[in-house]
């Protein structure tokens, strides 16, 4: 033991401060999906090590949580999501189908453009870049 370990008030593992951040899923290196390899209890300090599947729904944004959690407690009502949103019925329409696309639900996509209205209304709830929207935008 070190001098600097014996004067350090031990602490558990669950008494130390905690910073939880969302797992990434996909590598920053090569972008190839990344595996859970190794678990570990913050109570007592265990750890599991292994190969572990993922949640397909931890990988989502906050933004898409709220989406869906609307969207399940409204019973699928789009109208419910619409108004919860603050968006025009397209608009909510487009986020969950783009929801259903990161989950691997989604249907061939059918190629309805946005309107002009629209592209902006995204920029503003921040749902689309100005980049993605000017570039839509001159689609237009």
């Amino acid at each position: 033991m070190t001098s600097s370990e014996r004067t350090r008030p031990s602490r558990r593992p669950a008494e130390r401060d905690r910073h939880e951040h969302r797992a990434p899923s996909d590598c920053p290196v090569c972008g190839h999906h990344l595996a859970v390899t190794r678990l570990g209890c913050a109570s007592c300090g265990s750890e599991l090590a292994g190969v572990f599947s993922t949640c397909e729904f931890c990988a989502l944004s906050d933004a898409d949580n709220d989406l869906l959690r609307v969207f399940l407690a409204s019973r699928g009502n789009l109208r419910e999501v619409e108004r919860h949103l603050g968006v025009s019925y397209p608009t909510a329409r487009l986020r969950f189908d783009r929801l259903l696309e990161k989950l691997g639900l989604a249907e061939e996509p059918e190629d309805v453009p946005l309107t002009r209205d629209q592209v902006l209304s995204e920029v503003a709830s921040g749902a689309l870049s100005p980049e993605e929207a000017a570039r839509l935008l001159a689609e237009l």
